[in-house]
């Protein structure tokens, strides 16, 4: 015999489709605020996260970003492994959830940090209207998957039968 506990009875549970949202959405939001951290701040040295002070305090800047960004994903992780654990995951609205956190940070970076706070702008001593271009399309298209996702596993939802 086994000294074990065994895992919760799932039989019956159903899809929490919210938390698979927020969950996954949290987890596309770190997602990318890594990839800009790492690729803009590490790799290219575009910028920093704050660039309107000494290069000290622009380093430091990355590395609370950098924290935040792996706070979230942790506990996206620890949010979707429970969903997963507990077979309450809906898939269509992770995915979703997903694209949407890539896209919303993609945008608010865009948006409120490089044009409204002027933390930073994506690059420095070039024009940088094909690089907000770029960055603010990109931010839309990841909303636009995102939202087209959400709303075919919103219809999926609707269409399952009743139980």
């Amino acid at each position: 015999m086994s000294s074990r506990p065994h895992p919760p009875a799932t039989t019956g549970v159903l899809p929490e489709r919210r938390r698979s949202l927020l969950a996954c959405g949290m987890l596309g939001t770190a997602f990318m605020a890594a990839i800009d951290e790492i690729v803009f701040h590490q790799v290219l040295g575009w910028h920093h996260f704050y660039d309107r002070s000494t290069l000290g305090v622009g380093l430091m800047s990355d590395g609370l970003l950098h924290t935040a960004e792996l706070l979230a994903l942790v506990v996206g992780f620890f949010l979707y492994a429970d969903l997963r654990r507990r077979r309450a995951l809906a898939s269509g609205h992770a995915w979703a959830g997903f694209f949407l956190g890539l896209g919303i940070f993609q945008l608010f970076d865009g948006i409120v940090d490089h044009k409204l706070l002027r933390l930073h702008q994506i690059r420095y001593g070039v024009d940088v209207t094909p690089y907000d271009w770029a960055w603010n399309t990109a931010a839309l298209v990841l909303l636009l998957i995102g939202t087209v996702l959400a709303v075919r596993a919103g219809r999926d939802t609707k269409a399952e039968p009743a139980t």
